[in-house]
């Protein structure tokens, strides 16, 4: 079983910055990817971003450039560092992990970004 516990949301203006945690019950270099995604009000669940097993990095183009993901150096926890946010990042951020062909997921935290 992979237990994976999202922290970091909350309330922040138009323009600040968030870094959320996602801390993993084994090193995520264990899993194949990792990856932030997040469900908006009334929208579908939408990849933000992925970090594969080998250290490459994929995002969003609606985040590129705003958003990075990265791993600490203890190798169980995954971050999103988000800056210049924007009313349309609120969302509640997921957190996942893919092992063989199983996604595991994290209980979400809410972002919200005030106009």
């Amino acid at each position: 079983q992979v237990l994976l516990v999202e922290s970091g949301g909350g309330v922040v203006q138009a323009g600040g910055s968030l870094r959320l945690s996602c801390i993993a019950s084994r090193s995520t270099f264990t899993f194949n990817s990792m990856a932030w995604y997040r469900q908006g009000p009334g929208k579908q669940r939408e990849l933000v971003a992925r970090v594969t097993s080998d250290g490459s990095t994929n995002y969003a183009d609606s985040v590129k450039g705003r958003f990075t993901i990265s791993r600490n150096n203890a190798e169980t926890t995954v971050y999103l560092q988000m800056n210049s946010l924007k009313p349309e990042d609120t969302a509640v951020y997921y957190c996942s992990a893919r092992l063989l062909f199983k996604d595991f997921w994290g209980q979400g935290t809410q972002v919200t970004v005030s106009s």
